[in-house]
């Protein structure tokens, strides 16, 4: 996890996912957690997706600040209000399903496979001000495909080799 100090920025603690509403309109889960309030006061992913509540897409009125707490609970200070005053406007909707449910989507999303929706969990946990961090080792990738593209290039050209002998070869008994 890479700490961000931002308020909106959140990352599941160990397993489980945020329910967000896909382009689809259909419940779809991700673990990206970079949270924003667009500005008709939809919470919304980066990507621009609903984040869903326990009652549907979460909206946050005008506020001076915001805050999400563990178990996903949407607090803000209204505006023109002093910190002590503090208003609960709904709770992120955060699910863990077992994985053999789940099914990838083309968008990069995970939904039900059975289609419907997953029930909240109340076991799955945020953690504020911070994003969870890729777990590919960039350095690692290149590395692995590097070696790959080579012993591809071995192959195509041990294979030429073998076609060229075989033509030769071929060429050799047609002499006799």
């Amino acid at each position: 996890m890479m700490s961000t100090g931002r308020d909106l920025d959140v990352a599941v603690q160990g397993s489980g996912f945020i329910a967000v509403q896909g382009r689809d309109g259909r419940e779809a889960y991700t673990r990206a957690g970079d949270l924003r309030v667009d500005p008709s006061g939809q919470l919304k992913t980066g990507t621009g997706l609903a984040v869903m509540g326990d009652g549907g897409p979460l909206s946050v009125p005008p506020h001076a600040s915001v805050m999400v707490a563990g178990d996903g609970t949407i607090s803000i200070v209204p505006l023109g209000q002093g910190p002590e005053t503090r208003a609960v406007v709904g709770r992120v909707k955060l699910v863990n399903p077992a994985s053999s449910e789940l099914t990838r989507s083309d968008d990069g999303l995970f939904r039900m496979k059975n289609g419907s929706d997953a029930a909240p969990d109340a076991s799955a946990k945020l953690v504020s001000g911070v994003l969870e961090g890729s777990n590919v080792n960039v350095a690692d990738a290149m590395v692995n495909m590097i070696e790959l593209a080579r012993r591809f290039d071995l192959q195509v050209k041990a294979m030429r080799t073998a076609e060229d002998n075989g033509a030769a070869s071929a060429q050799l008994l047609s002499l006799r």
